[in-house]
């Protein structure tokens, strides 16, 4: 139950004074439906207003003067806009309104009245104007327009100055909570209390105080990012409390091994040891494998699940497209058969008698193995005995679609297997209640991907090198450029490009787009592994995961465009096979100094993990490496960049606190900081 004292943060917006039935909605729209949620939104600028004189008025800036009304000057067209003459000892100045009936300001600024405004200064030739004044105050009046001014975000029907004042009405509800830090930490870190920290970051006198290195904001973040830790803590510690099968490698699994066509990398023999260990222990396993593409991440799922037949439990493997789960079948099924095991692939697509043939084997458990996209987790889908859940690039299912597979066998072990390399900090903050295992070696034999860097002015010749290549049997992918946030205009761009190389090139070049069926999508895929589609061109909202050892060749158009972490998942969609392969990253114009970087950095290097921190420390507090919708939590005031020593320090305090319980004064407060910040699943979409 909620602590008495969280009751006045957590009552609706509409209880605050003036947020009525119009107001409520963009309320919500901003900040969230509670009070709490207005607290912890955070300007993102100021405004300094300097006072001035119609002559020291400086274009650009936000001043604010003492002025008479001289003269209401009426539009002459429809359109125009209203002006009023205003002035001082040292000049006038004109007041500008747009779409507003003269009589109104007529009659409340009258001729000879003074008024204190304030706003953006402009200038229209040799006119100083203003606006639409922030200010307008009469002569007289308490108010004065403040020399520092916080910026909220803002949204249709509502400004900045409205939500500003929403927020100190919410502020005022906020109460001194018992101190839920450390105090040691607490001291070292010179952080106010919680509610000190609140009115800083409100009323702010200074961009410093605004700046993700303020002592009031760190303090702020460390709550957050303690909050979200000690849930991620409490989720694991009770999903560990309820009993698991144990699994253990037995003489299949053996079989298996020994049935590979070549040696466990170190890195591979490292992740199946805490595999192993895992699920030996009768407790339930989350562990994430993360490697990057090519580590070789799916023969030690493979191997996991053999353990798991070795044990008499059945394991399944979840993908999020149907050629990806074809393409583990069938790469897996010479390997499982060697060890006497049998699998079945199972799709939207099965229908009728094949159908039910494969769901009696399932609950009938004749079959060890079962591969799959969404179906397998539908309610028509029944296990005899399933152990083990293997999901392909977990980040692609929601929670309630990874619980739904899980419960379909009691305390089911799960491995999640992630082929985007992130930095140990985002690690931590994505996947905080799992045990992650690190696939930081590639198998031996790969040869490294050539990456070169060209103008798209030579796009002419990168063709006429790429028709020499496809004619020796070899086949390639070109990646359209990002044209804009719309699916619509890369879509356009896509075509278009597909239409030149088809003129260029002949038959044999397909497209695939995020706007196609899945079963078109796939059967343009299925051709293009096949090796019916020579060249494959795609937009950029297309993950093309299928591997094609034979593609030697990877075009990048407008590649300064994109993100590291993308380029090189690109990039490894090559360089599968015995052949040279290469990276063309086309690049328009002069590049800028980020983009100079990425390209060098793609050059330099292979190492995915490398690759994502230089790109995490490029874009700052941006997209997370491209990653919006890949579960990372959405923070209020922590940054996980800025912040990035606090993640580490609120880790590890979180695990002392969950080792020693909930205990004494602080043990209580923290239970209020945990209910303060409300952290679930559906909010960080962390792996059930």
């Amino acid at each position: 139950m909620r602590p008495e004292i969280l009751f006045p943060l957590f009552a609706p917006v509409d209880s605050l004074k003036g947020a009525g039935p119009k107001i409520t909605p963009l309320l919500e729209k901003v900040a969230g439906p509670l009070v709490r949620d207005l607290v912890f939104t955070a300007p993102y600028n100021l405004i300094f207003r300097t006072r001035a004189t119609a002559k020291t008025a400086v274009e650009g800036q936000v001043q604010t003067f003492e002025v008479v009304v001289h003269q209401h000057l009426r539009p002459a067209k429809a359109g125009a806009p209203y002006k009023i003459r205003v002035g001082d000892d040292t000049g006038f100045m004109h007041l500008i309104y747009f779409k507003v009936f003269g009589d109104h300001l007529e009659k409340k600024m009258k001729v000879g009245s003074r008024w204190t405004v304030s706003g953006k200064v402009e200038r229209f030739g040799s006119e100083v104007q203003i606006a639409h004044p922030d200010y307008v105050i009469p002569e007289g009046s308490d108010e004065f327009p403040p020399p520092v001014e916080a910026v909220y975000p803002a949204t249709a029907g509502m400004t900045s100055r409205q939500l500003h004042l929403f927020i100190h009405r919410a502020l005022a509800r906020a109460p001194d909570f018992p101190e839920w830090q450390d105090a040691a930490w607490v001291k070292q870190e010179y952080f106010p209390t919680w509610r000190e920290a609140l009115a800083l970051l409100h009323t702010p006198s200074s961009e410093a105080d605004i700046a993700p290195s303020a002592p009031s904001r760190r303090r702020l973040a460390y709550d957050e990012l303690l909050a979200h830790q000690l849930a991620l803590g409490q989720r694991k510690k009770a999903r560990q409390a309820e009993p698991a099968p144990k699994i253990i490698p037995g003489e299949p699994s053996a079989v298996l091994q020994n049935a590979l066509p070549f040696t466990l990398t170190g890195a591979q023999t490292r992740a199946l040891a805490d595999i192993r260990a895992d699920l030996a222990r009768g407790v339930r396993m989350s562990r994430l494998l993360h490697g990057d593409v090519g580590s070789g991440k799916t023969v030690v799922a493979a191997l996991a699940m053999a353990d798991a037949a070795s044990s008499g439990f059945q394991a399944a493997l979840m993908a999020p497209t149907e050629i990806l789960a074809r393409q583990h079948y069938d790469r897996l099924k010479p390997l499982w058969e060697a060890a006497g095991l049998d699998g079945v692939l199972l799709t939207g697509r099965d229908k009728g008698k094949a159908r039910q043939q494969k769901l009696a084997w399932i609950a009938e458990g004749s079959i060890q193995f079962v591969f799959g996209t969404h179906a397998l987790f539908q309610e028509t889908v029944e296990f005899r005995k399933l152990g083990l859940v293997v999901l392909d690039e977990q980040h692609r299912f929601g929670v309630a679609q990874r619980q739904q597979l899980q419960d379909k066998g009691r305390a089911v072990h799960v491995l999640a297997l992630s082929a985007t390399p992130i930095p140990r900090t985002l690690e931590l903050t994505q996947f905080g209640d799992l045990e992650v295992s690190r696939l930081d070696e590639k198998p031996p034999g790969r040869k490294p991907v050539a990456t070169r860097a060209i103008p798209t002015a030579r796009i002419g010749e990168v063709v006429r090198r790429l028709k020499t290549v496809l004619e020796s049997g070899a086949q390639a992918y070109w990646i359209c450029p990002l044209v804009s946030e719309s699916e619509v205009s890369d879509l356009a761009a896509a075509e278009a490009r597909w239409g030149d190389l088809t003129r260029a090139l002949g038959d044999g070049v397909g497209l695939v787009h995020g706007r196609m069926s899945g079963p078109d999508k796939d059967a343009v895929m299925t051709a293009f592994s096949e090796g019916r589609i020579r060249l494959l061109v795609a937009t950029t909202v297309v993950e093309v995961g299928v591997d094609v050892p034979n593609a030697t060749i990877m075009v990048i158009e407008h590649a300064e465009r994109f993100g590291l972490a993308q380029l090189h998942q690109l990039r490894g969609r090559v360089g599968r096979g015995a052949a040279e392969s290469a990276c063309i990253l086309l690049y328009d114009g002069k590049l800028s100094e980020a983009a100079t970087t990425r390209l060098d950095v793609l050059r330099k290097t292979e190492d995915g993990f490398e690759i994502a921190e230089t790109d995490w420390a490029l874009r700052g507090g941006g997209d997370l490496l491209g990653l919006k919708q890949s579960g990372f939590p959405d923070y209020r005031i922590a940054d996980p960049v800025a912040h990035r020593d606090l993640l580490f320090a609120a880790a590890k305090d979180a695990r002392m606190v969950l080792q020693k319980g909930f205990e004494g004064e602080r043990g209580a407060a923290l239970r209020i900081l945990t209910e303060l910040y409300d952290w679930r699943p559906d909010k960080t979409d962390a792996p059930a």
